[in-house]
């Protein structure tokens, strides 16, 4: 069974610490070029490779990555 993977990241709360684009096994996530509130590189989702694994959420200091996995 194949599950597709999306994630919504809270961007003004994120710190771009970057652990979640160093732990992701498919490097769907990347640090934004673009600046928060606060002055922090976001992080964001990248491409469509996403397979929902939960490990940028698991890693994320601040929890502000929500994982999302639909059956295909």
């Amino acid at each position: 069974m194949a599950f597709k993977g999306a994630i919504e990241i809270d961007a003004q709360h994120c710190k771009g610490c970057g652990v979640c684009v160093a732990n992701c096994p498919t490097g769907s996530i990347s640090l934004s070029r673009m600046v928060n509130g606060k002055g922090y590189n976001y992080a964001e989702m990248v491409g469509d490779a996403c397979i929902g694994c939960s490990a940028c959420a698991l890693v994320c200091p601040d929890s502000v990555i929500t994982v999302y996995r639909v059956k295909i």
